[in-house]
Protein backbone atom coordinates (compact mmCIF):
# COMPACT_ATOMS: atom_id res chain seq x y z
CA UNK A 1 0.00 0.00 0.00
CA UNK A 2 1.43 3.42 -1.08
CA UNK A 3 1.45 6.17 1.89
CA UNK A 4 0.83 9.80 0.30
CA UNK A 5 1.05 12.72 1.34
CA UNK A 6 -1.22 15.60 0.63
CA UNK A 7 1.00 18.84 0.17
CA UNK A 8 -2.06 21.00 0.98
CA UNK A 9 -3.49 19.48 4.31
CA UNK A 10 0.01 17.84 5.14
CA UNK A 11 -1.54 14.55 5.89
CA UNK A 12 -0.21 11.15 5.27
CA UNK A 13 -2.92 8.55 4.20
CA UNK A 14 -3.09 5.41 3.00
CA UNK A 15 -3.74 5.07 -1.05
CA UNK A 16 -7.53 4.02 -0.34
CA UNK A 17 -8.17 7.98 0.78
CA UNK A 18 -7.03 9.31 -2.93
CA UNK A 19 -8.00 9.06 -6.22
CA UNK A 20 -5.53 8.42 -9.21
CA UNK A 21 -6.09 10.83 -11.89
CA UNK A 22 -2.90 9.18 -14.28
CA UNK A 23 -0.06 11.12 -15.77
CA UNK A 24 0.88 14.64 -14.79
CA UNK A 25 1.85 17.50 -17.10
CA UNK A 26 0.99 16.57 -19.87
CA UNK A 27 0.13 19.44 -22.64
CA UNK A 28 -4.24 19.93 -22.72
CA UNK A 29 -5.59 20.03 -26.05
CA UNK A 30 -7.62 23.16 -27.22
CA UNK A 31 -10.88 22.87 -28.40
CA UNK A 32 -9.29 23.95 -32.31
CA UNK A 33 -6.80 20.96 -32.34
CA UNK A 34 -6.93 18.11 -35.23
CA UNK A 35 -8.27 14.76 -34.61
CA UNK A 36 -4.88 12.84 -34.16
CA UNK A 37 -3.61 15.81 -31.67
CA UNK A 38 -6.80 15.60 -29.50
CA UNK A 39 -6.78 11.64 -29.71
CA UNK A 40 -3.34 11.43 -28.70
CA UNK A 41 -4.32 13.61 -25.84
CA UNK A 42 -7.03 11.49 -24.64
CA UNK A 43 -4.97 7.88 -25.15
CA UNK A 44 -1.57 8.22 -25.07
CA UNK A 45 0.30 8.41 -21.88
CA UNK A 46 3.92 7.34 -20.55
CA UNK A 47 4.09 4.04 -18.97
CA UNK A 48 7.73 4.00 -17.73
CA UNK A 49 9.80 1.70 -15.77
CA UNK A 50 10.95 3.71 -13.26
CA UNK A 51 10.07 7.04 -11.81
CA UNK A 52 6.93 8.67 -12.91
CA UNK A 53 4.64 11.76 -12.20
CA UNK A 54 1.58 11.30 -11.31
CA UNK A 55 -1.98 13.09 -10.71
CA UNK A 56 -3.81 12.59 -7.42
CA UNK A 57 -6.77 14.05 -5.45
CA UNK A 58 -7.44 14.18 -1.68
CA UNK A 59 -10.74 12.01 -2.37
CA UNK A 60 -11.45 11.87 1.64
CA UNK A 61 -9.46 14.79 2.90
CA UNK A 62 -9.34 18.68 0.91
CA UNK A 63 -10.58 17.35 -2.13
CA UNK A 64 -7.79 19.14 -3.99
CA UNK A 65 -5.40 17.98 -6.65
CA UNK A 66 -1.62 17.26 -6.30
CA UNK A 67 1.17 15.91 -8.21
CA UNK A 68 3.88 12.72 -6.79
CA UNK A 69 6.88 11.68 -8.01
CA UNK A 70 6.65 8.13 -7.85
CA UNK A 71 9.27 4.68 -8.89
CA UNK A 72 6.93 2.17 -10.60
CA UNK A 73 9.41 -0.34 -10.08
CA UNK A 74 9.85 -0.06 -6.53
CA UNK A 75 6.70 2.06 -5.41
CA UNK A 76 9.33 4.53 -3.48
CA UNK A 77 7.26 8.16 -2.84
CA UNK A 78 10.02 11.15 -3.66
CA UNK A 79 7.59 13.39 -2.81
CA UNK A 80 4.67 15.53 -3.41
CA UNK A 81 3.89 19.37 -5.04
CA UNK A 82 1.08 21.47 -5.75
CA UNK A 83 -0.76 20.78 -9.18
CA UNK A 84 -0.39 24.74 -10.16
CA UNK A 85 3.78 23.17 -10.51
CA UNK A 86 4.95 23.14 -13.85
CA UNK A 87 8.01 20.96 -13.14
CA UNK A 88 8.74 18.78 -9.91
CA UNK A 89 10.24 21.00 -7.09
CA UNK A 90 14.42 20.99 -6.93
CA UNK A 91 14.20 19.41 -3.62
CA UNK A 92 12.17 16.45 -5.42
CA UNK A 93 14.37 16.49 -8.15
CA UNK A 94 17.40 16.05 -5.61
CA UNK A 95 15.38 13.51 -3.83
CA UNK A 96 15.29 11.15 -6.74
CA UNK A 97 18.78 11.93 -8.24
CA UNK A 98 20.57 10.66 -4.68
CA UNK A 99 18.81 7.13 -6.04
CA UNK A 100 18.80 7.24 -9.57
CA UNK A 101 21.48 9.57 -10.62
CA UNK A 102 20.68 9.05 -14.50
CA UNK A 103 17.46 10.42 -13.83
CA UNK A 104 16.27 13.66 -15.25
CA UNK A 105 13.26 15.44 -15.92
CA UNK A 106 12.09 15.22 -19.13
CA UNK A 107 11.70 19.15 -20.00
CA UNK A 108 15.09 19.70 -19.04
CA UNK A 109 16.99 17.32 -21.77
Amino acid sequence: MLLLNCPYCNLSCEETEFLAGGQAHIKRQSIDSSDQEFESYLFARKNPKGVHIERWQHLYGCGKWFHVARSTVTLEIFGSYSAQTLSPPKKIRANINKKLPEWHWENSK
